[in-house]
This record gives structure tokens, C-alpha cells and sequence, in this order.
């Protein structure tokens, strides 16, 4: 199964078909603007999309400042989800926040998704604390995990 799937990093060409995943997965999605800037203005992001048959179903992204990774955005396609490919993702961004020399990685998830905290807990995230009202399309609170690689 996992020989259909292929990792690689993002390419400006790629933000159209991000952006298809961004919509089909966020209540408030990143902008073209925001992909863009990521790629060309931030010198510690880091993205990552995975193809099935030459489509993207699915990106990461990660800025990598000094020792420390801070997940920005994992999302998969709705039809691609419940396939372990979020954590075949989250395996491959956690192998080049370890390449670029992070010794820990932190991420916000909302406090009702405990589909994604499961993963991340499964992937050695620990509980690290409440950002209260982070999200702001609801004001939801997020957890903050984080984890020692």
C-alpha cells in the first residue's frame, strides 16, 4: 500500500491542489497569499505533501527554529483519512524536523479533536498545556503538545 504514496517537499506549482486539501479540511483555510509567503518569505518552514497516483491528498507543514520544530498545519483529504497515512505523514515530518536538527517538536490541535490527539499522543506527544480561544473561527481552546525527539 504505502508504494502508491510519495513524500516530497512543496513546490509553489503545488499550492492549487494544497489549497484543495486546505478547504476540505479547515473551517477557516490559509489563503494562496499565506502558501505563498511560507514558501518564498519564512526561512524555517518547512512543507511536505503526499501524492497518491500524482495527486496531492495531503500536506504538512513545520517551522524549524534553532532545536525546535512547531507544526503548523497536517492535513489529508477527506475520501484518503482513516488510512494511517496522517501518521505515515507526522513519521515522515518528524524525520526532517530530526534531519534539520530539532531536538523537540510543539503543535496546536483543537481540544475536540481527539481523532488527531490519539495520533499524536501514539507518536510520543505529551500534553503541554490550553491556548484559550485559539481557534478563531469558533474560539475553541487548543491543547498544546509537544514532544522530546
Amino acid at each position: 500500500m504505502e508504494d502508491s504514496y510519495v513524500f516530497r517537499y512543496m513546490r509553489e506549482e503545488d499550492i492549487d491542489q494544497v489549497l484543495e486539501v486546505e478547504h476540505a479540511s479547515f473551517t477557516t483555510p490559509w489563503s494562496r497569499e499565506a502558501f505563498y509567503n511560507e514558501m518564498h518569505n519564512n526561512n524555517f518552514a518547512v512543507y511536505i505533501v503526499l501524492e497518491h497516483e500524482n495527486k496531492i491528498i495531503g500536506y504538512c507543514g513545520v517551522w524549524v527554529v534553532i532545536d525546535e520544530g512547531h507544526v503548523t498545519n497536517v492535513a489529508i483529504l477527506p475520501e484518503y483519512r482513516g488510512k494511517k497515512l496522517g501518521e505515515m505523514m507526522m513519521r515522515k515530518l518528524i524525520s526532517v524536523c530530526q534531519e534539520r536538527g530539532a531536538r523537540s517538536m510543539t503543535l496546536e490541535v483543537r481540544v475536540t479533536n481527539h481523532i488527531a490527539q490519539s495520533l499524536y499522543r501514539k507518536l510520543g506527544f505529551q500534553n503541554g498545556g490550553i491556548r484559550k480561544n485559539y481557534y478563531s473561527d469558533n474560539l475553541e481552546d487548543a491543547l498544546v503538545m509537544w514532544v522530546n525527539l
